[in-house]
């Protein structure tokens, strides 16, 4: 019995994984962003409301270290970084076009009670 539990708690639940990775109250909204074309971080302040600058900055470095971004320092004056999506990132973007899709049947429609 002891050698199942064992077995159990070292499973890996892709799911669970992929909600993790996209967990942050900004993290979607900066997929939008970035989708939409906007690759700096000033975009992303402008582009989310109510974003702290160091909250987007600890977000947008979880998403580098998860493959779903990568970023471009340029060595320039003053300094400029530019963040794209990865192929990763890419589907991403597909999955939550779907996720939206699913979300406008759980939005009644007007004058239905």
């Amino acid at each position: 019995m002891e050698i199942k539990e064992r077995a159990e708690e070292n499973k890996i639940c892709p799911l669970e994984v992929a909600v993790n990775t996209i967990s942050g109250k900004w993290k979607i909204p900066i997929v939008w962003q970035i989708n939409e074309g906007k690759k700096r971080p000033s975009e992303f302040l402008r582009g989310i409301a109510k974003v702290d600058r160091r909250v987007l900055n600890q977000q947008l470095t979880e998403m580098v270290e998860d493959g779903i971004l990568t970023k471009q320092s340029f060595n320039e004056l003053p300094p400029r970084v530019e963040y794209t999506l990865t192929e990763l990132g890419e589907k991403l973007v597909k999955i939550l076009w779907q996720l939206n899709d699913w979300g406008k049947l759980l939005i009644p429609e007007k004058g239905k009670v």
